[in-house]
């Protein structure tokens, strides 16, 4: 009888020992589920950019616009003037939340670059879509768009043989009949930091001189006042950016701008100097993928069409779409690269300065 009490007994214990084991694993086990459905439950961080742009284009939005649907990545834009971004990143330091910086013209884009705001990015697919001398050969930024600096005349009174290089711009023939933009636009630094390269400095000094000898009228704040003046006939000559013309052309600024563009003829220079637009890694960047992704999705040949068709720029390949870019014509551009014209850009505008160019 205690043998078979004491039988009852260790099974009644071995039973609660096998149940408290049984507990202890379903409670496991619940914690796991519970742990996991916590995650799922957790939602993602939205991946985004930050992107400082000195591009003033709402067509730019619409890009971006396409970049986040197929990525996912949400892009957030803060627009100011090239000079005014790079101080704010000089500023803001290691603090500064911008990931990717857009600017346009080479002395821009190379200034940050040298200040030390840009992070080299290596990236084979940038290196296939962006042509060598539109990118830094450091890897710290990469071209976008092109522009190019072009002549432009009024047919009533100039000659449109006369005129098919910027050296022909000097011609004493020419007098009174050129008109310029101000002596601290960054366009026409960047033009005679181009004719620097190419002449040297003694001979490019003597063609500014042969300019501002042909200027009798007060320089001009904007590409868009001068292409009025000489449509209006009020100058024979002009130089600008071609794609202020183009969009004249296209009504873009308005049926008055439109008429008066009638009177204006384009001479693509032989050979012309061609500008970018550009963007690079901020050094600060806390989205650095990200930004890498943005950077060479607005540099794919996609990406660089959709920029420049709606502001007439030119694509980084390629001579554009729109019916006023096919009647430009194609160009030819000359050797310089864009990093070349950080090189002189000091030195040029010195000789603007010290010969007269207001």
């Amino acid at each position: 009888m205690r043998i078979s009490q004491q039988s009852a007994l260790n099974s009644h214990n071995m039973i609660a020992c096998l149940l408290l084991i049984m507990k202890r694993q379903v409670g496991i086990f619940h914690g796991v589920v519970l742990l996991a459905a916590t995650a799922v439950m957790q939602p993602l961080e939205a991946k985004e950019v930050r992107v400082y742009s000195g591009r003033h284009y709402n067509t730019d939005r619409e890009v971006y616009k396409k970049f986040s649907q197929e990525t996912g990545i949400k892009v957030r834009l803060i627009e100011a003037s090239g000079i005014s971004l790079v101080e704010r990143l000089k500023r803001e330091g290691s603090n500064s939340k911008a990931d990717v910086i857009m600017l346009v013209d080479s002395a821009r884009i190379n200034n940050a670059a040298r200040a030390g705001l840009l992070a080299p990015i290596q990236s084979k697919q940038l290196v296939e879509d962006v042509p060598k001398k539109f990118r830094d050969p450091s890897n710290r930024w990469f071209g976008l768009t092109r522009r190019v600096r072009a002549i432009i005349i009024n047919p009533s009174k100039i000659q449109a043989g006369s005129i098919k290089s910027y050296a022909d711009l000097a011609k004493p023939e020419f007098k009174g009949k050129l008109c310029l933009r101000k002596r601290k636009n960054v366009y026409n630094q960047s033009l005679v930091a181009d004719q620097v390269v190419l002449k040297g400095q003694a001979k490019a000094t003597q063609w500014v001189k042969g300019l501002v000898s042909n200027v009798e009228q007060p320089y001009f704040s904007g590409d868009i006042s001068l292409i009025r003046a000489v449509g209006q006939g009020k100058c024979g000559i002009g130089v600008v950016n071609h794609y202020y013309f183009a969009r004249m052309q296209a009504g873009k600024t308005g049926q008055k701008d439109q008429t008066i563009s009638q009177s204006v003829q384009l001479i693509m220079p032989n050979p012309a100097h061609v500008n970018i637009s550009a963007a690079g890694l901020a050094k600060s960047a806390k989205n650095r993928s990200e930004g890498i992704q943005l950077i060479e999705y607005l540099a794919s040949p996609k990406g660089s069409q959709e920029l420049s068709g709606p502001t007439y720029e030119y694509p980084l390949k390629g001579y554009g779409t729109s019916k006023q870019l096919k009647a430009f014509g194609q160009f030819n551009p000359d050797n310089v690269s864009i990093s070349q014209l950080a090189d002189t850009q000091k030195m040029a505008i010195q000789i603007m300065a010290e010969n007269g160019w207001r």
